[in-house]
């Protein structure tokens, strides 16, 4: 038993560089104003629970050589699926940004919550933080703590993965993350391209009329209504499409 302690704890190096980093970027886990204390003990936790998997499909012993490439690999690989997730999670500032634009909001910068650093459109700031909430109270961080676990069945620990998988799996990412916010965000395009043909029409009928003091706050106002009157069914959808993207990691 003690022979083999030095190969379990290569082991055990290996699995916890992917965990690790899977854990530092997940939505729930990966948030910036969670303490990096909690985060490594998630890590630590999740990365005993998936050892008796994963020293099974880890090379045992092998050449210094042979084991560094594998960490590099690991590493890449939990970056690689890590970002892809934070691509997703960034559809609500996506999301934020479009809505803003077409309220007239996109002067209301705020700092972003999730990652200390960079001004986000404050309703962007409101969903993201909202979507987090959403993440925990739907249980869907229990998803990203199994797509862990599935990640071995999805990209197994062959080595550095292939660049063009990755560069697939960024773009689908990427390609899911811009279609959702702008099917979510549909209402507000509509309103706005309806609200300006109307003023349009509105300022040649009646020149005199100071359109531009009218517009801004009726499009405020009339586009909160529908902020508020939609909410739960954007949030809806997009913590189901995140679920539905961390349970692709299992490939189901």
């Amino acid at each position: 038993m003690f022979a083999s302690a030095p190969e379990y704890a290569t082991l055990f190096m290996l699995t916890f560089a992917r965990v690790g980093v899977l854990v530092m970027l997940l939505p729930g886990t990966g948030e910036r104003f969670v303490p990096p204390r909690l985060r490594l003990t998630i890590a630590l936790f999740m990365t005993m629970v998936v050892f008796p998997i994963t020293r099974t499909l880890l090379p045992a012993g092998g050449e210094p050589g042979q084991v560094l490439g594998t960490l590099i690999g690991e590493v890449v690989v939990g970056l690689v699926l890590g970002l892809a997730t934070r691509i997703v999670v960034g559809t609500l500032q996506t999301l934020g940004a479009i809505v803003a634009q077409q309220l007239g909001l996109s002067f209301a910068m705020t700092i972003d919550p999730t990652q200390g650093a960079g001004q986000e459109a404050a309703i962007g700031n409101f969903l993201t933080l909202l979507g987090i909430t959403l993440v925990f109270a739907a249980d869907v961080h229990h998803i990203a703590l199994a797509a862990i676990r599935d990640s071995y069945a999805f990209l197994p620990p062959l080595g550095v993965p292939d660049a063009g998988d990755a560069v697939k799996l960024a773009l689908g990412a990427l390609t899911r993350s811009f279609a959702l916010a702008l099917g979510i965000s549909a209402p507000f395009v509509a309103f706005a391209l309806l609200f300006n043909l109307g003023l349009g029409i509105l300022s040649r009928l009646m020149p005199q009329m100071q359109v531009f003091f009218l517009a801004q706050p009726l499009t405020i106002l009339i586009g909160m209504l529908i902020l508020f009157a939609v909410l739960g069914i954007m949030m809806t959808l997009f913590v189901t499409d995140l679920a539905t993207f961390l349970k692709g990691f299992g490939g189901v």
